[in-house]
């Protein structure tokens, strides 16, 4: 006989686990389905440690750096086993911690592979083969995504990596190529570099961070190379091969010149691929786009009682996203099952922050210039730097800029854009305000702390208007 529900969560990543703590919380009887570590990817194997190794990189790089704090560091150096091992023990910590809140919440774990076999059924086979059989009134699909690989050069674990392979490292690399420069290549190469790595970032558009603002993407490539860094845009790698001692690419850089290259190890971060096959949503005629599920508004496919969020669905591809997408989802899930003190918002994906851990770092929301002025807005854009203010010249943190776009009819706030120190914490500000539909005058009215580094969001509004006042 199957264990009955009123909701099975397959994954338990971002999006998966917090689906379920909220479904417990509607008094959903919940399963969550796990083949791998609870809290996906993203806890075990993403963002979490790889905040981890940055944090270690950029500790390093201060040390290194000690004197112009009128300090003294001899002797600096690294142990990467250990810095590895660090990452991974806050992995595990944070792996018990979404334990913890399974039982907490009185949420069933099962672990192994499922497979939806029909509306309301679901077969898991474990790590031994046993199957059991699940069944509920809805299914939430949170299966996430794994890394695409080079289709003439898949990843090896040894000379080619995936983010994967990058986390746990046999030997740190000498001289690194990273393929793409989207948020996972740039932390990867910012790391490495920090590390003590020669790194070479290829990027095949125009720029690196090309989902940034063209003034971010250009301020980080100059940053990078004052680093050390090799960046080449508008280039390609047209052949990847591994060796023994290391690997053998072709690149053709903007101008078409090809140069055969050699290096210690590659990563390849060209994307990402959803985990959707052999899990049972072809039988069901579940619709997809590139393999990605498609949805409405309230995370539904055109499945009755089939539900999908997270990587495995739209794009951005994001922790955040996947999260919010799992309480939007669950609420209409119990409003459908006639909860009438639900009440479920769409989410605007305009107003989903994205940021990227490199050194320095960078955040965004909203539209950038660009956008703006394609979509037809007539903007009032403006700019402070971080030189500009005194908490970042007492940080010794002056690299940088924040830059806010607004529309010059409305005063809405249509685009954030941020480079530098502590950048990540500084941009839910601007989330928070874009959804609440706040304009150029609330921004101007409202009073930031001094010494912070937040002043510079509102002298970048201010320089919006002409009424900058610290530069």
């Amino acid at each position: 006989m199957a264990d009955n529900y009123d909701l099975i969560v397959l994954g338990s990543g971002p999006g998966g686990y917090v689906a379920a703590i909220r479904a417990s919380q509607l008094g959903l009887k919940t399963a969550i389905v796990e083949r791998e570590s609870l809290g996906g990817i993203c806890l075990n194997w993403g963002c979490i440690p790889t905040k981890a190794l940055l944090r270690s990189g950029e500790v390093l790089h201060n040390m290194k750096h000690a004197e112009k704090y009128g300090l003294k560091a001899e002797g600096v150096g690294m142990d990467l086993d250990k810095v590895v091992a660090r990452s991974r023990a806050v992995a595990k910590q944070l792996n018990q911690g979404v334990t913890g809140l399974m039982k907490k919440n009185k949420i069933d774990v099962h672990m192994g592979t499922g497979h939806i076999d029909g509306v309301g059924k679901l077969t898991i086979t474990d790590d031994k083969g046993k199957k059991s059989q699940l069944a509920a009134k809805h299914i939430i699909v949170a299966t996430g995504a794994r890394a695409r690989d080079l289709p003439f050069a898949k990843a090896d674990g040894e000379r080619i990596w995936t983010y994967r392979h990058a986390m746990v490292p046999k030997e740190m690399p000498k001289d690194l190529l990273v393929i793409g420069s989207g948020a996972i290549g740039i932390e990867f190469a910012s790391f490495y570099n920090d590390m003590g790595a020669n790194v070479t970032v290829v990027e095949m558009l125009d720029r690196i961070v090309p989902v940034e603002d063209d003034d971010i993407s250009a301020e980080l490539a100059k940053s990078l190379k004052k680093q050390g860094m090799e960046i080449m845009a508008g280039a390609g790698v047209e052949d990847l091969k591994a060796g023994k001692s290391g690997v053998t690419a072709k690149i053709k850089d903007a101008k078409g010149k090809v140069e055969e290259r050699k290096f210690s190890h590659c990563i390849v971060a060209i994307g990402i691929l959803p985990n959707t096959e052999n899990i049972g949503l072809d039988k069901l005629k579940v619709k997809t786009t590139k393999g990605h599920i498609d949805t409405d508004a309230m995370c539904r496919t055109n499945v009755k009682g089939i539900w999908a969020i997270g990587d495995v669905t739209a794009p951005p591809w994001l922790a955040h996203k996947a999260s919010h997408e799992g309480i939007i989802c669950v609420e209409a899930i119990a409003q459908e099952m006639g909860n009438k003190d639900v009440h479920p918002h769409a989410m605007d994906v305009k107003n989903i922050p994205g940021c990227t851990y490199c050194h320095p770092q960078v955040a965004s929301v909203g539209m950038t210039e660009k956008a703006a002025k394609e979509a037809g807005h007539k903007v009032k854009v403006g700019k402070f730097p971080f030189i500009g203010n005194g908490k970042a010249i007492a940080l010794g943190e002056t690299e940088g800029f924040i830059k806010t776009v607004f529309d010059a009819e409305t005063g809405e706030l249509l685009g954030a854009h941020m480079i530098g120190a502590e950048v990540t914490e500084l941009i839910q500000g601007y989330t928070v305000g874009k959804q609440a539909e706040l304009v150029e005058e609330d921004f101007m009215n409202t009073v930031f702390p001094h010494p912070t580094l937040s002043e510079m969001m509102h002298e970048s509004v201010l320089a919006a208007y002409g009424r900058v006042l610290h530069i």
